[in-house]
């Protein structure tokens, strides 16, 4: 199980490393390598997901290791309460970012390996702490620089552990 303590309260993740099995090995060694510790939900849209793990207080992006292989075709679906890996359009790009879907976001769930078609990867659930979830989805948010969907007031993940 992982432990997120946010600025919002404690949001406790339970990986299913059966069906994701390199994707769960990849989160967890970024939280015991302390990546997550200090970063931000940087991106939050209400009914639809929480965004996480990849800049820190001062808005500045964290450095990763290589991308992993995506395993969306592993039978898991971006369902309320799934947790996910963020990607760019290249579907074997995701990282170190994360996302919690805050409502069922079928539309993100594996169709075929084609390039529209490979879906985000879910290898994990909240198991407790949705309604920390359900606060931060509402909070207000703008542009930071490019970026937008960003809270006005930092949501932070404080320090992740595995316990």
């Amino acid at each position: 199980m992982i432990v997120l303590h946010t600025n919002y309260g404690i949001i406790k993740l339970e990986l299913n490393a059966d069906k994701a099995p390199k994707t769960a090995a990849n989160f967890e060694q970024y939280v015991r390598d302390g990546h997550y510790d200090g970063t931000l939900f940087h991106r939050v849209i209400d009914g639809f997901m929480v965004q996480g793990g990849g800049f820190d207080t001062d808005f500045e992006q964290k450095a990763t290791r290589a991308p992993i292989e995506n395993e969306a075709d592993n039978g898991l679906t971006n369902q309320k309460g799934s947790v996910a890996m963020a990607r760019t359009q290249d579907p074997h790009s995701a990282s170190a970012q994360f996302f919690i879907n805050v409502s069922d976001n079928d539309f993100l769930n594996h169709r075929d390996k084609s390039l529209p078609g490979w879906g985000y990867c879910v290898f994990g659930n909240v198991v407790e702490g949705m309604d920390v979830v359900d606060r931060i989805r509402q909070v207000a948010t703008g542009r930071r620089g490019m970026h937008s969907d960003v809270p006005v007031e930092d949501v932070i993940i404080e320090r992740a552990e595995v316990v």
